[in-house]
């Protein structure tokens, strides 16, 4: 007998549902706020525990590890036992690890509970967003909810330097971790009210090998990645990202040949999914990219105090707000492959204006990186939103939650490459400029190689050789930093044009949204 079509209009959400939205964006600021805090307590936790260069590299580090290690694990994970239990899991064990942090005795403790943040880190964005699938099954109001959802990050980016600058004023460092303690509290309380359950109703049991095959693929990737970022090419690096290609390719195999396989390779064939995937990936490639020259320009160049730089990032983060917030209204009236293109040309004016940045002594420097980056996040932020719709509203709701951590997985991978590649570009390019500007008998061989490798160093070393030495060496760095910065935005500019001419041709035909399952609702399950 014959399947009847469902023509039915979807459901619209309720207050509920958008009261559930306000809940579900709590931890995603605070996520956006963990990242931001911990830079600022970096000196404070240095001094207080005395970590090791190493250690201090792995207290930074390990969280986005773990993160972008298990986001796959976890979206997978949610669709099996419910992605409103798996939030209320992962909220209890990131308060309960942001107190251990708090009050860590040794960089080794500090070290072990940043690990348990990003284990319970993981469970944050494939949960809220698969939630989010779920709970607005009409398109243009999901594409508003998506707005939120990613506005939530940016209001985390401004909070968060503001907040823990005044926290670390007058408390000790560890009052940067307790900020996520009455966050995680009020989703475990309001949670269970607002948030309604969804899960695979013919979800298998959990592959232990495809989890590991998993985390030895994506693990090795981005340590390689970070290593070549912050040590340029050698031996070590490669071998990790080759091995973790060599496991990736084992856990492709062993998803072909499962019945219940962790990832539905099946997405990947839908152009909808692919093309926005490689569009939200890119984005944050050049985004994350260019987010290492911003800090030094201020502070190093212009020589704004941390304080005033990072006042002067936050119009960046209200353009990536309005930005999220005005896809709806354009995504009315515009395809979206139109609307992303649009913002993708958009941003790479922003990026393009880095081209012609004023150098050191002329005027309007600081408005013209200000202005470059509220056009270049006023661009990027349709982009992903409408990219992060496409993606997960192109996977069945059942499957939502693996959809969502793919999504976030390239969000991860996108930004690791940036910061490797265009860092290593900007970084060739000082060295080069300041091979012949910094004479060997200054000081000793580590100071003198530390001034030929990064901007920093040349303004430590400038201040123990003082006078017009010291005062040419700084505006050399200042000059080798510059080429480098103008040129990777060139670089980003262009690989923007690309990518905008790319969705607005392969994505011609993508509505709002995919088209829901013959059953949306099938996936909902009954509260409790």
């Amino acid at each position: 007998m014959g399947r009847t079509r469902n023509t039915q209009a979807p459901a619209r959400a309720t207050v509920r549902e958008w009261t559930g939205l306000a809940v579900i964006a709590l931890p995603c600021m605070l996520y956006s706020m963990d990242l931001t805090v911990l830079n600022l307590a970096i000196p404070a936790i240095s001094e207080d525990l005395k970590p090791t260069a190493s250690q201090l590299l792995w207290i930074v580090d390990i969280y986005g590890f773990f993160v972008a290690g298990l986001l796959v694990t976890m979206g997978t994970l949610g669709d099996r036992i419910g992605r409103r239990r798996l939030l209320l899991i992962g909220a209890a064990a990131f308060g309960v690890a942001s107190v251990l942090a708090a009050f860590s005795t040794s960089a080794n403790m500090l070290i072990a509970t940043r690990a348990l943040l990003g284990v319970a880190g993981a469970t944050l964005a494939p949960s809220t967003l698969s939630l989010i699938r779920n709970m607005f099954l009409d398109p243009a109001q999901r594409t508003v909810a998506i707005g939120v959802w990613i506005s939530s990050y940016s209001a985390g980016a401004v909070i968060g330097p503001v907040l823990g600058g005044v926290l670390l004023q007058y408390f000790a460092w560890g009052s940067v971790f307790l900020i996520g303690v009455p966050v995680m509290v009020l989703l475990l309380v309001l949670g269970p009210m607002l948030l309604p359950e969804y899960r695979d109703p013919d979800a298998a049991r959990l592959d232990l090998a495809s989890v590991a095959l998993s985390l030895g693929a994506v693990l090795p990737v981005i340590y390689g990645v970070k290593q070549i970022a912050e040590h340029g090419l050698h031996p070590v690096a490669l071998l990790s990202m080759v091995l973790g290609l060599v496991l990736g390719a084992l856990f492709v195999r062993r998803q072909k040949r499962l019945a219940n396989p962790m990832i539905d390779l099946g997405l990947f064939g839908l152009p909808a999914f692919t093309v926005s995937l490689g569009a939200y990936m890119l984005a944050c490639f050049v985004m994350f990219g260019i987010f290492l020259y911003n800090a030094q320009y201020l502070q190093l160049v212009l020589g704004l105090s941390p304080l005033h730089a990072g006042l002067w990032s936050m119009p960046s983060a209200g353009g990536f707000i309005v930005g999220s917030l005005m896809v709806p209204a354009l995504a009315r009236r515009m395809r979206p492959a139109f609307v992303m293109g649009g913002g993708l040309a958009v941003a790479a004016l922003g990026f393009g204006m880095l081209v012609l940045l004023p150098g050191p002594h002329a005027q309007g420097g600081l408005a013209w990186m200000v202005m470059s980056a509220v056009v270049s996040s006023l661009g990027l932020a349709p982009v992903f939103t409408l990219a992060t719709d496409l993606v997960v509203g192109s996977a069945p709701p059942e499957r939502a939650g693996v959809a969502s951590a793919i999504s976030e997985t390239s969000s991860e991978f996108g930004g690791a490459l940036g910061i490797a590649i265009l860092g290593s570009i900007g970084a060739a390019i000082y060295r080069t400029a300041m091979a012949d500007a910094v004479p060997a008998g200054l000081a000793g061989a580590a100071e003198v190689d530390a001034a030929r490798s990064t901007l920093g160093g040349a303004v430590a070393l400038a201040a123990q050789v003082g006078g017009s030495a010291g005062a040419e060496l700084v505006e050399a760095g200042r000059e080798a930093l510059l080429s480098g910065l103008r040129l990777t935005s060139g670089i980003c500019a262009a690989v923007l044009l690309f990518v905008g001419a790319l969705v607005a041709v392969r994505l011609r035909g993508a509505g709002a949204q995919a088209a829901p399952a013959a059953n949306p609702g099938a996936a909902a399950l009954p509260e409790r």
